[in-house]
């Protein structure tokens, strides 16, 4: 059970960071800000949230299933 938990973990955690390192650098952007000085576009923050909160919870659980507990 605990290899199960470790491998879904880390299957985890490495969906969150390709879905954030997808929605902050790859994709198209979101949103478009215009000021006077300059067009900047803006990538999808919530899809890199996201990303990262699966990423951070993936790594938690990989890592607490795979250190011995008394």
């Amino acid at each position: 059970m605990r290899v199960v938990l470790v491998i879904f973990g880390i299957v985890l955690a490495a969906a969150g960071g390709v879905l954030a390192y997808r929605a902050y650098f790859l994709e198209p952007s979101a949103a478009v800000v215009v000021t006077d000085a300059a067009v900047r576009e803006v990538p999808n923050m919530t899809r890199v949230a996201v990303g990262l909160l699966l990423l951070l919870a993936g790594a938690a659980l990989a890592l607490l299933a795979a250190l011995r507990r008394r």
